[in-house]
């Protein structure tokens, strides 16, 4: 049983706090995304995706709905997120001497786990 409780503290952390990035995305709107995709010779209109990978998929995860499908999606989602915005400094230390892609990198890491493991039996059934 304490499996499962662990399955969905995993999902619980991983799906609410990638929320937040996509609250954010839908208060102050999503142009430094558009500006990205822009910037690697992509349609703009892909940009409006991320609305899916960071807040569509992150409440699938909460409440246990599909969730090794939203966790594939989150992890896709991160990605591209670390693709766009740190492909030429993959390998780059931060100004605190972490590894500058270490949030985007924890998020796709827990999202591969979930899609591994399962999100578990605590959550809705669909």
């Amino acid at each position: 049983m304490m499996a499962e409780w662990g399955k969905f503290l995993l999902r619980l952390a991983t799906g609410s706090l990638l929320l937040f990035h996509g609250i954010h995305k839908i208060i102050y709107g999503i142009g430094g995304v558009k500006a990205l995709l822009v910037a690697h010779s992509l349609p703009a209109w892909l940009g409006y995706g991320v609305y899916i990978g960071e807040v569509l998929a992150p409440v699938a995860l909460i409440v246990g709905l599909r969730s090794r499908i939203a966790a594939l999606v989150i992890a896709f989602n991160m990605v591209v997120a670390i693709a766009l915005a740190y492909g030429d400094k993959l390998f780059v230390l931060g100004s605190h001497g972490g590894w500058i892609i270490e949030t985007p990198l924890l998020y796709l890491s827990s999202a591969l786990a979930i899609a591994m493991i399962g999100g578990g039996r605590i959550g809705l059934k669909w």
